[in-house]
């Protein structure tokens, strides 16, 4: 039987530099993942949020605001100019 050959120096190099990598790899896999290395950091999102559709409607008082349509429920039933003149508080 043969015996086997020790390893050449640069093997043994590649074999350190690969574990290096691995245990890296993994430090970077726990901190993402778990958040081990930086405890109460969150990531937050740079991204533009969903667009929201609005409505312009005149307030009581007079005043034209701009109000998000989920917001709005309607009777589908249009009022007046007089009925509108009367509402609106001076």
């Amino acid at each position: 039987m043969k015996q086997a050959e020790p390893a050449s120096k640069t093997t043994q190099q590649r074999r350190q530099v690969l574990a290096g990598m691995g245990i890296l790899s993994l430090l970077a896999f726990w901190k993402v993942k778990f958040g081990f290395l930086s405890p109460g950091k969150k990531v937050i999102a740079c991204a533009p949020g969903k667009p929201v559709k609005t409505m312009k409607l005149l307030s009581e008082d007079g005043r034209l605001v701009e109000v998000d349509i989920s917001n709005i429920k309607s009777g589908g039933q249009k009022i007046t100019d007089q009925q509108l003149q009367q509402w609106v508080k001076k």
